[in-house]
């Protein structure tokens, strides 16, 4: 991911899905060990819904379209 699409990535988690600081910077941590998809991690850690993975996915969709 492009470093300004990162930024509008986070930016959105923040303010669109109101994640903290802390679960952001959680997934993070874990996305470098585990080398994963950043959504699906938010996920599997239980920091966003399914209905949130689905916006997520939607909103990557048209960042990079």
């Amino acid at each position: 991911m492009a470093p300004v699409t990162h930024t509008r990535f986070i930016r959105f988690l923040q303010e669109e899905l109101a994640l903290s600081d802390s679960s952001i910077s959680l997934a993070l941590k874990h996305r470098e060990q585990n080398h994963g998809p950043l959504p699906m991690i938010l996920w599997q850690y239980g920091l966003v819904t399914l209905e949130q993975l689905d916006r997520i996915y939607d909103w990557l969709e048209s960042a990079i379209s």
